[in-house]
């Protein structure tokens, strides 16, 4: 056998312990002496076997010798001659107790004894009492590679099984558990996460010291990848996060290959929170990291994060209505106001001329209110947007027979001209507006083309808010000018040019409303596909890739969910193509948008409270099957299921502290 393995096995083959472990409990198993024999790792043989399971049958001497087996823990199935075979094993994964043929008997007895208020027992009856079953799920082989043999190769099948009496079963040494769980991981970008743990219960066999193994993943099985976080929160999602990304700032130190960008929602990231002990990412990688903030923090050194309300006037309004509800500003007129809802502006521009009217001239009474209100505004970049006939540049182009009307003149030579710049904008609007309310049932409102009302509802609200006939209006919205900028897009270019260095880019969005947390996400994430969509399309992408860091990813990537052409659903689709990777945490898996569910590679799995919850992951991810258990009723801080593009099957790992 040792000649040919020399033969076979290339010297530096990983497999090459277990030949090492095999010859120990050969050793150990006929050295004769007692306490040599409780060094050994066997655990059993096997009583039943398919390509799916394993049922192992065990004792307590062999059980109490190796520290215990308790479920979830690995297993290792080895021929008991390899005879010409390569060197290989199987993987169990111990699932639950089995039943044994004699189970009947033994319950027989262990009935009996109670009654007898279980005397002390002959050696014979505690032998035959000692002896259990467990089930075992296969979980694959691992096995020289047949084109490279110093290669260690790992199947999520077997290519064969023989009978039960042909295998003995062991429990895995450091050494070889090492092999197990880093074995087949991506030697580039390597970065320990934790530790492996399989229970939480830490009560130790005293002569038995519990497993020392440190659990690694690639950082390469990220970038480009997708992500998911799922647990209870307070349970280390957010600390796992901080370890991926500062495992891609730690092993991308040279090249610079990857730029991160983190919606920080909660300023833990970009904020240093000495009541916790938790250091940021910020603190401790200053050199890599800008933190953009919309509230600087004290201590952290940030640039202000402002919004643009012209550039997006769906999401700016939408952002407005959420703050006139938190400051408590409704009335009938104001609460009309904030319910209109807009068309993103670039969608309008694109509409065909029957089509862009109505929807382009609500934007234009938007942008008068905003300016109406003070708020600062590059016109030659708005002017440029509508290009219509029936709208241009800031022009609504109504008819001529309603502005006679609303100016109080009979020729067309005694209007003045149409509006060029958004404050003729406002004026003309006003002026609509005080006709509307001094002769709501005029002729020239209804369209003679149609027969439908000039303004509908919407227009008459964004009219009214404008130029109220009592009430402050536009006067409402001068407290929000500090969110304000008109250059705020600039900032954009200056995120993707940092993200292109490879830094780490930290939005902190603490306290801000759900509202604007979605128009920077939107808004950022959308720049940021089309930015590297275009490198693509140029073949500028080289091994550059971006990172995005989303919390809350309910709210992005909602359940129902159907529109599969917007940007988060690209994300999951088109993502890697485009050399961009998404790590998103949340709460449960399913309120989360299914095609992005389906496409994730990478899965952390704290304590979920919900049967539900679970059967939804098992469903979506079969390696989680039969977990469901250990993950309802561990839940310790840290402590993770995990499932790696590298890693073929779950990994229970204690993740360690970020610091």
């Amino acid at each position: 056998m040792k000649d040919f393995l020399e033969t076979t096995l290339g010297q530096d083959n990983p497999i090459r312990i277990l030949n090492d472990f095999l010859k120990r409990e050969e050793h150990l198993a006929n050295s004769g002496n007692t306490s040599e024999y409780q060094k050994m790792r066997f655990v059993g043989y096997i009583l039943d076997i398919s390509f799916e399971s394993a049922t192992v049958i065990t004792s307590d001497p062999l059980k109490q010798a190796v520290g215990g087996i308790p479920r979830g823990s690995f297993l290792i199935m080895a021929p008991e001659n390899f005879e010409k075979l390569p060197l290989h094993f199987t993987l169990l994964r111990v699932m639950a107790s089995a039943e044994t043929p004699l189970k009947r008997d033994v319950q027989q007895t262990y009935f009996e004894l109670h009654k007898r208020s279980m005397p002390e027992l002959d050696l014979f009856t505690q032998g035959e009492l000692q002896w259990g079953g467990l089930e075992t799920k296969v979980l694959g082989m691992f096995y020289v590679d047949p084109k490279n043999s110093e290669k260690l190769s790992f199947s999520g099948d077997v290519n064969n099984i023989v009978s039960p009496h042909r295998y003995k079963v062991y429990s895995p040494t450091d050494e070889i558990l090492n092999l197990i769980v880093n074995g087949i991981v991506r030697k580039e970008g390597r970065f320990p996460i934790g530790k492996l743990r399989m229970t939480e219960c830490e009560l130790p066999f005293i002569t038995v010291p519990q497993p020392k193994v440190d659990v690694n993943v690639s950082t390469l099985d990220f970038r480009g990848f997708r992500t998911a976080m799922f647990g209870k929160t307070r349970l280390g999602k957010s600390n796992v996060v901080k370890l991926i990304a500062e495992s891609i700032i730690q092993t991308t130190e040279e090249d610079k290959s990857v730029g991160q960008l983190i919606f920080d929602v909660n300023g833990e990231y970009a904020n240093d929170n000495p009541q916790d002990g938790n250091i940021s990412i910020r603190k401790k990688y200053e050199d890599r990291c800008r933190v953009y903030a919309l509230n600087p923090r004290e201590g952290t050194p940030s640039k202000i994060l402002k919004l643009n309300f012209y550039d997006q006037p769906d999401s700016g309004l939408s952002i407005i209505k959420s703050l006139l509800q938190r400051d408590k500003k409704g009335s009938d007129y104001v609460d009309s106001f904030a319910n209109v809802e807009l068309l993103p502006v670039q969608e309008v521009a694109k509409l065909p001329p029957n089509e862009i009217t109505r929807p382009a001239r609500k934007i234009l009474m938007y942008w008068a209110i905003l300016k109406e209100a003070g708020f600062p505004v590059t016109e030659e970049k708005l002017k440029g947007i509508f290009r219509s006939k029936t709208v241009h540049g800031f022009n609504p182009h109504y008819n001529k027979e309603l502005r006679k009307a609303v100016y109080e003149v009979s020729s067309e030579e005694d209007l003045p001209d149409d509006p060029k710049s958004l404050g003729e904008l406002v004026s003309e609007l006003k002026k609509i507006q005080e006709f509307i309310q001094e002769n709501p049932n005029h002729k020239t409102l209804i369209s003679k083309s149609s027969g439908e009302p000039v303004f509908d509802p919407d227009d008459k609200a964004l009219l009214k808010f404008l130029n109220p006939k009592s009430g402050s209006g536009p006067t409402k919205l001068r407290s929000y000018l500090d969110l304000h900028s008109k250059d705020a897009s600039d900032f954009v270019t200056e995120i993707l040019k940092e993200l292109d260095e490879g830094k780490t880019v930290i939005l902190d969005l603490g306290n801000a409303t759900d509202e604007i947390r979605r128009y920077f996400s939107d808004m950022l994430s959308r720049e940021i596909f089309h930015h590297q969509e275009k490198k693509f399309v140029e073949n500028r992408l080289n091994q550059h890739f971006v990172q995005l860091y989303f919390e809350e990813a309910h709210n992005l990537f909602p359940k129902n969910d159907n529109d599969f052409t917007g940007i988060y659903a690209r994300f999951a689709k088109e993502g890697a193509k485009f050399h961009i990777g998404i790590v998103y945490s949340t709460q449960s898996p399913s309120t989360i948008n299914k095609e992005l569910l389906n496409q994730t590679e990478n899965f952390f799995i704290g304590h979920i409270s919900s049967q539900d919850e679970l059967n939804t992951l098992s469903k979506l991810q079969v390696q989680f099957s039969g977990l469901e258990k250990d993950i309802l009723y561990t839940r310790t801080p840290g402590y993770m299921r995990m499932l790696t593009f590298s890693h073929r099957f779950v990994v229970p790992v204690q993740a360690r502290k970020f610091e």
